[in-house]
This record gives structure tokens, C-alpha cells and sequence, in this order.
């Protein structure tokens, strides 16, 4: 059992990891073989890729609720269990609501992984490590993004889909038995209930601004880049290329670049969160994904080739880890500073909220656009930008005001 505080968070985010498997997996394969998963129309694949995240935001109340009063320890083999679970409905189901039945089930293990890991964090750290904290956790359950992505991409070009789901059901279930041999039995936070009825928590400007940048968040990330990937990459290729006799497909190609960013993560988040725990005003750290990610989404609509554009998909790739990484470590110092609960809660929420629009409304907006992703890249980058103005904007009047008050 790893000892310490940093040892807390990462127990935590290496069981999350492991029950992150299945839906990774999920984003990349499900929109290129979703005929296999008994689909028949694209509006399907943004519901099963949404809905996991729309149950969410009725649970994550109930979860808070649930952590109060019961420990870590058992919310884990809740989470786990379901992740296994689901994992494995998604090779066998045989209609498309048993699947939309699985997804809601896989959201309530989320909300139990994703609040449980965020309070442990808010409990260990503090201002001088919060943001090494939160990248060490984002990056390291994000390894279970890179497995799932990277073999899921890679097995469904290979082996029957039932078989795939049936490995990484089973390696969620090895993981249940060392739960109780790593996660103590006790609460996440036991200061949790006295503050739970903290009147200290208000929307302020930039509290609000926090939560507004994570609902974009959520749907850009998690939401329209991961539904949209392997559709988007499969748009330009020719035909799928092979090497030693393996064909290496759109799905492959997909699963690799967002692997990728997973492998990178457990390096480069937490050295964005100790630059950011540097830093006077967190939030400056914002203009640099938000400027340069909406810039390359811009570039990413015109492109054509497929090698550019695998290119310029890393390096958004890294502005989306910067970006996660600085959202999160500002929820967090929020909620550190306010009622601990509340913040996490809304935080969690407005995430889960853009993350279960960004799907469904891709695939509806594809719909309409007739297909055009190049239509749908340009519009995300354009909204991102803007969002570095919404920034902006703020750092010019909060700049005026302590320029104000200090000459009073």
C-alpha cells in the first residue's frame, strides 16, 4: 500500500484508470463499427456516448451525499463493480436499450470515481501543491484512457468486439479484490459534513467563470473531440493502410492519438500544475490552450492531409492537457477556499454537463451539416478563442480594480 498523501491520490487514480477501460474504448471504436454494436443511425452513437454523462447530473448530488456519510473505500467497489459490469454489456447486449441501460450504469461509476478522487485531492493538498496534485491525478487515471483507446483502437481492426469488451471487463474485475488492500476505510473528508451547510459559497464573477470554462471544457474535450476523432481522421484517408500484414484503420490512427496524450500526461500535467501553483493569478495560464488550441481547431478544418493532421491533433492534444489540468486546479482551489462540497459538485456537474452535450449535439449538428466536420472543427475553434476574450476581459477589469484600490 503506497503511504502519504500523494499516495492517496494516486491509489485513487490508478483504480480509476482501470475502470476507465471500457469507455475509452468506447469513443473509438463505437463510431466506426457502431453496426457491430446493433446500431442503425448516427443519432444513436451521440445518445450512448451522451447519456452516461446526462445521468450524471441528477447522481452527483446523491454521490456528495453518499461520501458524507460512507467511506472511500465502499464507493470504490461500487464504481468498480459497475465498471465491469457495463464493460462487458457492451459485447453482449442485443438491443440498442440494454446498451443505453449500460451507458447509465457506467455513469454512476464515473460520479463515484470522479468525486471520490476530487475531494481526496481537495483533503491532501494544499495552495502550494494543488495543481501538482490535480495533474498527477488527471494524468495517471488518463492512463487507463491510453490502454483503452490504444488497444480498443487497435483490437476492434483485429478480434470480435465481444471479445475486446470481455478483457477489459475481466481486468476490472482483478482490480475489485485490491481495493480493500489499498483504499483505507475511511471517508474521503471528515470535515465534509460540518461544511456541507456553509453558507460561504456564492456565484461570484469569477467563481462563475470557473464553472462556465468548465462546462466548455467538458463538452470540447471529453465531448466533441473524443465523439469526433476517428470519424474526422477516417474523412481523410484514402484507404487504411497495413504494416506487417495488419491493417492499421481510422479507428487505429484514432486510438493512438488520443493514447498518445494519455502517456504524456503523468509527465507534462503535473508540471503544468506546479507552474500554475507558481503563479499569482492561476487563471493567466488559461490564454495559452484556449489561444493556441482555437487557433490549431481553425487550421485542423481546412486540412486536408492526413499526416498535417495527425500533426496538428498532438499538438491540440497538448493544449487540452493544459487546459484540463488549469480548469480543474482552479475548481479546486475554488473549492478549497469556499464549501468544498458545493464547488466540487457544480464543478463535477457543469463538466459532466458539456461532456454529455458535446456528442449528441456533434452528431446532430453532423446531421444538419451533412456530414461536415471541417464546418464543426472551424465553429469549436472559433468558440474557443472566444472564451480566451471572455478571459480576457475579466483580467483587464480585475487589473483596473487593484489599480483603482491601490491608488485610494
Amino acid at each position: 500500500m503506497v503511504q502519504g498523501e500523494k499516495g492517496r491520490v494516486i491509489q485513487v487514480a490508478i483504480i480509476t484508470a482501470v475502470a476507465l477501460l471500457g469507455d475509452a474504448m468506447l469513443f473509438i471504436v463505437l463510431p466506426i463499427y457502431y453496426e457491430q454494436f446493433g446500431l442503425t443511425a448516427l443519432w444513436q452513437i451521440g445518445l450512448l456516448l451522451s447519456i452516461n454523462r446526462l445521468i450524471r447530473l441528477p447522481i452527483n448530488p446523491f454521490v456528495a451525499w453518499f461520501y458524507r456519510r460512507y467511506s472511500l473505500r465502499t464507493g470504490l467497489f461500487i464504481a468498480t463493480t459497475l465498471a465491469a459490469l457495463t464493460t462487458f454489456s457492451y459485447g453482449v447486449a442485443t438491443s440498442f436499450i440494454v446498451l443505453v441501460i449500460a451507458r447509465m450504469l457506467w455513469g454512476v461509476a464515473w460520479s463515484f470515481l470522479r468525486m471520490g478522487g476530487f475531494l481526496t485531492i481537495i483533503k491532501v493538498s494544499t495552495n502550494e501543491n494543488r495543481g501538482n496534485h490535480i495533474g498527477l491525478y488527471n494524468g495517471l487515471w488518463g492512463m487507463g484512457g491510453l490502454v483503452g483507446m490504444l488497444a480498443g483502437g487497435f483490437l476492434a481492426d483485429q478480434i470480435p468486439i465481444v471479445m475486446m469488451t470481455s478483457l477489459f471487463a475481466l481486468l476490472a474485475l482483478i482490480c475489485i479484490p485490491l481495493i480493500a488492500f489499498t483504499v483505507p476505510h475511511s471517508n474521503v473528508d471528515h470535515r465534509t459534513t460540518a461544511k456541507a451547510i456553509s453558507p460561504t459559497f456564492q456565484f461570484t464573477p469569477y467563481i462563475s467563470l470557473i464553472l462556465v470554462t468548465s462546462l466548455f471544457k467538458g463538452f470540447l474535450i471529453m465531448g466533441l473531440f473524443a465523439s469526433t476523432l476517428s470519424p474526422l481522421i477516417e474523412s481523410r484517408m484514402q484507404e487504411p493502410m497495413t504494416i506487417a500484414s495488419l491493417m492499421i484503420g481510422a479507428a487505429t490512427i484514432a486510438g493512438i492519438v488520443q493514447a498518445i496524450r494519455w502517456c504524456w500526461d503523468p509527465f507534462f500535467a503535473p508540471l503544468i500544475g506546479r507552474w500554475s501553483d507558481r503563479l499569482e493569478k492561476r487563471y493567466t495560464l488559461l490564454f495559452v490552450p484556449l489561444i493556441a488550441g482555437g487557433v490549431l481547431l481553425v487550421v485542423v478544418g481546412f486540412t486536408e492531409s492526413t499526416l498535417l493532421l495527425i500533426g496538428l491533433l498532438l499538438l491540440f492534444q497538448l493544449t487540452s492537457t493544459m487546459l484540463t489540468t488549469t480548469v480543474d486546479t482552479l475548481a479546486a482551489s475554488a473549492a478549497a477556499n469556499t464549501d468544498e462540497v458545493k464547488m466540487t459538485m457544480w464543478h463535477t456537474i457543469l463538466d459532466d454537463l458539456g461532456a454529455a452535450v458535446g456528442p449528441l449535439s456533434s452528431f446532430l449538428l453532423l446531421t444538419w451539416l451533412e456530414g461536415s466536420l471541417s464546418i464543426l472543427y472551424v465553429g469549436s475553434g472559433l468558440l474557443m478563442l472566444g472564451y480566451a476574450v471572455i478571459w480576457g476581459s475579466y483580467y483587464y477589469k480585475s487589473k483596473r480594480k487593484t489599480t483603482h484600490a491601490n491608488a485610494a
